[in-house]
């Protein structure tokens, strides 16, 4: 069967990365069979300051509304297995970890974990208070996936793109995608 994705990107800073993942699952596209995506207005301000653009509109993605809660992955009939959040801001990691689902974000997070389907967020912050660290441990705790957006050195990145990337990567070896990929110990 072939992966159902919900690609969530919120206001966090690091737009570099909703970027690189969805330029990723363009090149994954045999691996899924729909995907959507919910971006937030701020997530669309960021974008447009950090990456001078408003290139998430070029995505073949079908998008969805905050407030649209008849999105087939509202309801975990819809079979959607695997749901990204990147990046994602403290605020939306809070009101997954206390369970409130008050946008179609929210909601799909809520059903990818009640469903025990696949849930990876990838927080843009730092440091972490302890508010933030206990939100973590109770969305592992209910099943969910923390990536935090640390970047890797060992693969040598040579621009903004390919240092976003091994994040990524990680993220999306997470969800069970077959892909070509840095690993360690082993040649390229």
């Amino acid at each position: 069967m072939k992966n159902k994705i919900i690609v969530a990107i919120t206001g966090a800073s690091g737009a570099i990365y909703a970027k690189v993942l969805m330029d990723k699952l363009m090149l994954l596209k045999d691996q899924w069979l729909e995907a959507g995506v919910i971006i937030s207005d701020n997530a669309k301000a960021v974008w447009k300051h950090e990456l001078g653009n408003e290139g998430y509109n070029n995505y073949p993605f079908k998008k969805y509304d905050k407030n649209d809660f008849f999105a087939p992955f509202a309801s975990g009939s819809a079979k959607y297995n695997i749901m990204i959040i990147c990046p994602c801001s403290m605020g939306t990691m809070g009101r997954i970890a206390a369970g409130i689902s008050n946008d179609l974000l929210t909601r799909a997070a809520d059903v990818i974990l009640k469903e025990r389907r696949k849930l990876i967020l990838v927080p843009r912050d730092t440091p972490y208070n302890l508010i933030h660290i206990k939100n973590m441990e109770t969305i592992t705790l209910a099943g969910g996936i923390i990536c935090p957006a640390t970047p890797s050195f060992y693969s040598q990145p040579q621009n903004f793109e390919q240092l976003a990337a091994t994040v990524v990567d990680r993220a999306l070896d997470l969800t069970g995608f077959e892909m070509n990929s840095y690993r360690w110990g082993e040649k390229s």
